[in-house]
């Protein structure tokens, strides 16, 4: 559930003063949750149980067309596994939000997230009321209170349960890296986040399991030249330049 207000959080991380909070909730398994973040925001989602699976997915704010490309940032920075340093890019060449920290290393920027049809041959139901809800069914939901639609919803991130592609090229589950792991993301705009906590689509386990998700967000300050992020790779670099030269020019940087 939502902490209202946000900085009520009993456990901000250390060096984050309550005031600084602006996003607390505990998403349970088969729920969604969703938010409007400032550029600089850090958001930080924790596996309590070592089951949690986040489905994520990026909109500019006020332009919900310019929205996280999985291709892109997987191609562009010539690497297919998500993991501190990463960038999750639109498909404008800009940079939506960075990685910053990763404790868990088990995460999927191939697969996407479970479907309607997909859960209901799988578990009699997909539907978000029922028992084991897709995630395409709660991330449309989450769309809709931001004004968006199903056709804005491009295949998404998750986190906390891993995949690689073996020698032979087909898709290997990893599962997860146990409880009290986590991931930190930047927002580097303001961005619209959507966020539904589902199985992940290739778990082999024949029940519905998910486990609780944190979401922490709180006040930070975006990557900058002279960090060592902005200079990691020159692909990256491209596209922080790309970011701010459009922010620049709408007065936002």
């Amino acid at each position: 559930m939502p902490v209202v207000p946000a900085g009520d959080w009993p456990e901000p991380p250390e060096g984050v003063g309550a005031g600084d909070v602006v996003w607390a909730e505990t998403v349970a398994g088969g729920d969604y949750a969703h938010k409007v973040l400032a550029r600089g925001t850090e958001l930080r989602l924790t596996d309590l149980t070592g089951d949690a699976c986040a489905h994520l997915l990026l909109h500019s704010a006020d332009r919900p067309w310019e929205r996280l490309n999985t291709a892109d940032t997987v191609k562009v920075l010539w690497n297919a596994y998500l993991g501190e340093g990463h960038l999750l890019l639109s498909d404008q060449g800009r940079v939506l939000a960075s990685l910053v920290e990763d404790t868990s290393g088990r995460h999927d920027a191939l697969t996407g997230t479970s479907t309607l049809a997909r859960n209901t041959a799988r578990y009699g139901d997909g539907a978000p009321q029922s028992a084991s809800p897709a995630g395409r069914e709660l991330l449309k939901l989450a769309a809709l209170k931001n004004g968006l639609a199903p056709r804005d919803l491009p295949p998404s991130v998750s986190f906390f349960q891993g995949v690689r592609i073996a020698e032979d090229g087909t898709t290997r589950f990893t599962g997860s890296a146990g409880p009290g792991a986590t991931v930190t993301l930047r927002a580097e705009q303001d961005v619209t986040v959507l966020l539904a906590n589902v199985p992940h689509p290739l778990d082999p386990r024949p029940e519905y399991l998910c486990g609780h998700l944190r979401v922490l967000a709180y006040r930070s300050r975006p990557t900058v030249p002279g960090d060592a992020l902005w200079d990691a790779t020159p692909e990256g670099r491209r596209a922080f330049l790309n970011t701010v030269d459009h922010l620049t020019a709408r007065g936002l940087a």
